[in-house]
């Protein structure tokens, strides 16, 4: 099973809010996901990001792919380089 940490999105119309989950690489953008680990609300000035740094190593030693989008997030709260360098653990 291919898992992937991706956006789910949230929020009424012309309001995005998403959520970042971990979900089977094979269910819908907006389906059936394994664990919510954080959340993203890009019309906060400036933007929200809130990611649980632990949650999101665990999943990414069990092998999970992040999507470009959710990579450009952690690199923008700095959490990749923390797991890369063993710092998260």
């Amino acid at each position: 099973m291919a898992v992937k940490i991706r956006l789910k999105r949230m929020g009424a119309k012309k309001q995005p809010f998403y959520r970042i989950v971990v979900a089977d690489a094979r269910s819908p953008r907006d389906g059936r996901f394994i664990e919510e680990i954080g959340y993203y609300d890009p019309l906060k000035n400036p933007a929200v990001i809130k990611i649980d740094e632990a949650k999101a190593a665990d999943w990414l030693s069990k092998g999970a792919q992040l999507t470009d989008t959710t990579k450009a997030l952690f690199n923008k709260v700095g959490i990749n380089k923390k797991i890369v360098s063993g710092e998260g653990q």
